[in-house]
């Protein structure tokens, strides 16, 4: 089984994009992407590739539910 995280581009150099999920940032390749992407849009990453480009909507409701999670996580401690 995969798990692609959804998450959203702060910087793109070339073809590597600095992206952020909760505060934590990552450099990926977007070299697998059959469109071009650009600082605030969503992608989907697994194994250090983004993988496919998703809507605004859709990564915000990801972003949503992450933080449900985390604010979860941290009340049960």
């Amino acid at each position: 089984m995969c798990l692609a995280v959804p998450s959203k581009i702060v910087e793109i150099k070339d073809t590597i994009a600095t992206i952020d999920v909760h505060g934590v940032r990552r450099d990926v390749s977007i070299l697998l992407l059959p469109e071009d992407v650009n600082v605030g849009d969503y992608v989907l990453v697994h194994a250090g590739f983004a993988i496919q480009k998703i809507d605004k909507e859709a990564g915000d409701d990801a972003m949503r539910l992450i933080n449900e999670l985390i604010e979860m996580d941290e009340l049960k401690e």
